[in-house]
């Protein structure tokens, strides 16, 4: 599956469970895919295709985002994003998934 539409889909899931916003800038400067409220919680996916990598630049977004109290995550599936929403909205903090 193409990272866009795996985007969408995740986009369409998202709105199910709280606010959720696609980062559409030329240049974003590593900032992830989607940014998202779950729960009461800042929530960022940076969305990659079977075989993605992240950018040492979208990697210290992500660090940073997680040492400001944030939640961010590299998914490449749908059903990683649904494991991790379920665990937002049960109140647990520490998820940790094999990527």
């Amino acid at each position: 599956m193409k990272e866009l539409e795996l985007q969408k889909k995740i986009i369409a899931y998202l709105r199910g469970w709280g606010y959720v916003v696609k980062v559409v800038v030329a240049s974003r400067g590593g900032v992830p895919d989607l940014l998202c409220c779950i729960g009461g919680r800042f929530v960022a996916f940076e969305v990659k295709a079977a075989g993605g990598r992240v950018t040492p630049l979208q990697a210290n977004n992500i660090e940073m985002i997680k040492q400001n109290g944030g939640l961010a995550y590299v998914v490449k599936s749908l059903d990683e994003v649904k494991s991790i929403v379920a665990c937002i909205t049960k109140g647990l903090d520490k998820i940790s998934l094999t990527q």
